[in-house]
């Protein structure tokens, strides 16, 4: 015979749910218009059950960008499964193209969720948000730094800038192409940097 959950575990799978559907939600309905029932319905969750875990919308907002981090930490490990660190970055630019009809709908997850935080008198959110992002920056900054490049940092903001453009565009025009062509424009500037030690000699 099978034992059932122990306590704690169903309240750890609440929460994770809970979280996980208001990433989801928050993405597709923006801050003002989600209430804790539209989360708690997402989630299967009867809306009673969600004060006992999350008092607030906010704290809901913060296990939402929690999950948007983990999610990213979640994808980088895979990426980091390939050898190098240029593939890495295709590999990258590749998944945020696969999103092109969720981002054409919503637009970024995070960077919509760190536009609208910004707007409220409380900074502590969208300190958070962009925290999720200074994460991204500084994966794809260590990827450039790995293949010796100069300016590292500043080629992550080059390409996290793309991303978070692309999107943008492929939102207001609800256009998913604007994704896989701006990609594409964004795999073809990845590989044609080259460190300094590898540039061709141009020397009379």
């Amino acid at each position: 015979m099978t034992d059932s959950p122990k306590p704690r575990a169903r309240g750890a799978d609440k929460r994770r749910r809970l979280a996980t559907a208001a990433a989801r939600v928050l993405h597709e309905q923006g801050v003002e218009r989600t209430t804790l029932g539209d989360i708690a319905r997402a989630a299967d969750v009867p809306v009673g059950n969600v004060y006992y875990y999350f008092k607030t919308k906010d704290e809901l907002i913060q296990a939402a960008l929690s999950e948007h981090s983990a999610r990213l930490d979640e994808l980088t490990r895979r990426l980091e499964e390939l050898p190098d660190p240029r593939d890495r970055l295709r590999a990258l630019v590749e998944v945020w193209v696969n999103q092109r009809v969720v981002a054409a709908r919503y637009g970024c997850p995070t960077g919509t969720l760190a536009v609208e935080l910004d707007k409220r008198d409380d900074g502590a959110l969208d300190m958070a948000a962009g925290g999720v992002i200074r994460q991204l920056l500084d994966w794809t900054g260590q990827q450039f730094r790995s293949l010796g490049l100069p300016d590292p940092d500043d080629l992550a903001v080059t390409l996290v800038s793309g991303y978070q453009g692309m999107s943008l565009l492929a939102n207001a025009l609800r256009d998913p192409d604007i994704m896989s062509r701006e990609g594409a424009r964004l795999i073809g500037w990845i590989d044609s940097l080259a460190a300094p030690d590898q540039a061709p000699d141009r020397t009379p």
